[in-house]
Order: C-alpha cells, then structure tokens, then sequence
C-alpha cells in the first residue's frame, strides 16, 4: 500500500496535485506587503548560489505544475543599480499573481538606496539560466513548475535598455520597456548604460510595450521614437503623467502595475480577459483615468 501511495503521489506531482506546500529554498528573504494583493502569497528572497540577483516568487509552489506552470519575468533596475530596491513593492505584486519574478541585484532587505557596483545586461540573462535550470533540477522546489516558454524580459530606465540589449534572445516571449528608449541623442547618455543602436530595435521578434511617464519622463521622446519604429511585431504605447520615476514605490507599484500585470497575463498567460486592457478601440486602459495610448495595427 505505500508503494502504491508513493507512486501515485509521484505521478500527481507529474501532472498537478501537490501533496502539501512547497516552498523556495532561501540564504535570507522579507515578506512585501504582507505578500502583494493576488491569488499567491509572495515572498523575496535571495536563493542559494545565486548572488546578485533578487527572486519573488509565491510562498506555496505547490499550486504550479507542468499543466499550470509558472511564467517568467527577469527585471532590470533603473539607473543600471545592483539591487531592485525601487521597484521591489512593483515585482512582488506581479508575483503575486502567479509569476516567478527575477531581478537583477542584491536583495534589498531594508528600504533605501543601494550603493554599490552597477549591474549588467548579462545578469538578465543569467536570471534566465537560473530559472531554466530550476525547471530541470530534481531536487528544486521549482522542478517542473516552471513555464520554460512563457519568458518576458522588462527593465525601468537603464534596465530598458539593458532589456533592449538582450531583445534578441529567441527565449523571450515578450518584452516591457519602462521609463525607458534607445537614445535618439547618444550624448544624453549617462556614462555605462548600454548603447544599442536604434537598427537593433528590427531585430524584435517579439510583442512589445512601453509603460513612459508621458512627456516629463526625461524617456519619454527616446520611448516613444522606439515604439513608431516598431511595425513588424504587435507594439503598444502606454503613458501615464507621472515623469520618470513612475510609480513603482507606491502600494503595490501603484498605477503602473495594472497594464504591466495584464500584459504578462496576456502574453505569457494567454488571458483574453487582460488583453481587453489592450485590444479595441477604445482599449481598456484608454479608458482608465489618465492613460494615454497608442498602439499598432497588429495590436488587435
């Protein structure tokens, strides 16, 4: 009888029925927001050997399975910092929601600024192989709760470009440009951003949105430049009038949480319900208070 109760428990994992909760492995983590306004609890935490870089995840993976997987998001901070220290209420939120969130840094474990060594556009993609190899590890709490197809890559200001210096990998599935665009003027650059030039933005396979602070955000010209370029893959344009900063650090990630979170779940869920934020005319967000957008023919 407990043969047969092992195998049938190992063949429940095999298609979605947990015997209990499953948690991540942590080195140090911090509970945000009592775990952010969604379906699954989250938690951030730094994970064993893998330094520089910050997971949010939810608490209990044992709701996620290969019918059911989890998708994935590898973040960029802004100003190219080695910690998602503004941004970290924003992808807890969205982890919250079901998704396995990495950023690049160090984990913020108290609020304030990060000081230290900037980050790189190779740190998302190593976000990318970690997940990928936790996916396929037997003895990680992630094992094949991972959805290896459903990549999104997204960065705010540096790490949209260091996002736009990685478009190319063939393992995104979508991308999010915040407070972010390739330079119309190079020389406004600040000195270790990454400088694609504007010709990478046809190498884009992929769908493809901008979330700008509208006209104050210092990206906004470099963001939108980026999006009217865009015709060979679904692009849309969203703008909210909160300059560059956004609105990362509220409750939540405030505003700028709602067409993040449904464009992950349109893209990397297949949520029709989302993609109604998006599609029509009027869209949904058009609709919301103090939305601008615009977006391209192969939007809808």
């Amino acid at each position: 009888m407990k043969r047969l109760f092992s195998f049938v428990c190992a063949a429940a994992f095999l298609v979605g029925c947990a015997s209990g909760p499953v948690a991540p492995e942590t080195v140090q983590s911090r509970v945000v927001e009592d775990g952010g306004t969604g379906p699954y609890k989250a938690l951030m935490y730094e994970a064993p050997a893998f330094e520089a870089h910050t997971v949010f995840a939810p608490q209990d993976l044992s709701k996620f399975n290969k019918k059911n997987p989890l998708p994935v998001l590898v973040w960029g901070n802004g100003a190219c910092t080695n910690s998602p220290w503004e941004h970290y209420k924003f992808l807890n939120e969205i982890a919250s929601h079901g998704f396995l969130v990495i950023a690049t840094g160090h984990i913020p474990m108290e609020d304030g600024p990060y000081r230290g060594p900037r980050s790189t556009s190779e740190q998302q993609l190593q976000s990318v192989e970690w997940a990928l190899a936790q996916n396929a590890d037997k003895n990680s709490p992630y094992y094949g709760r991972v959805g290896t197809d459903a990549i999104a890559a997204a960065g705010m200001s540096c790490g949209g470009l260091q996002t736009l210096d990685n478009s190319a990998d063939p393992r995104f599935k979508t991308l999010m440009i915040m407070n972010s665009g390739l330079f119309v003027n190079p020389a406004g650059a600040v000195p270790g951003m990454p400088m694609p030039e504007k010709e990478k933005l046809q190498k884009i396979q992929v769908p493809v949105i901008y979330i700008l602070g509208g006209p104050e955000d210092i990206a906004y010209a470099n963001g939108m430049d980026d999006f009217y370029r865009l015709s060979k893959v679904p692009a849309f344009a969203a703008n909210y009038p909160v300059g560059h900063g956004g609105t990362y650090g509220q409750p939540h990630g405030g505003e700028f949480t709602v067409p993040a979170l449904a464009w992950l779940q349109w893209q990397l869920k297949g949520d029709e319900e989302a993609a109604k934020l998006f599609k029509g005319d009027p869209c949904g967000l058009a609709l919301r208070e103090d939305w601008t957008v615009e977006k391209n023919a192969l939007i809808d």
